[in-house]
């Protein structure tokens, strides 16, 4: 797969991912108590969160095609 079609990939499957977080946090939103220490909390960690499971799919994206997966080091 060539690093256009890797990028375009990453790109629809981070729209996708970010859809379903967004309507995610939403939910969860809805359920907590009317706090404003708890909405700051539960927000300030969602905000921060999202980027975590991206991180993967973007090193992929930007990987280079020719390159192979080398298996850790033993210890």
């Amino acid at each position: 797969m060539g690093p256009r079609t890797r990028r375009f990939v990453a790109a629809m499957g981070a729209l996708a991912f970010l859809a379903f977080y967004v309507w995610a946090v939403i939910a969860i939103a809805d359920r907590l108590p009317d706090s404003m220490w708890i909405d700051l909390i539960f927000y300030g960690v969602a905000g921060i969160a999202w980027g975590v499971p991206l991180i993967p799919l973007f090193s992929w994206a930007e990987r280079d095609g020719n390159q192979v997966r080398k298996p850790p080091p033993a210890l």
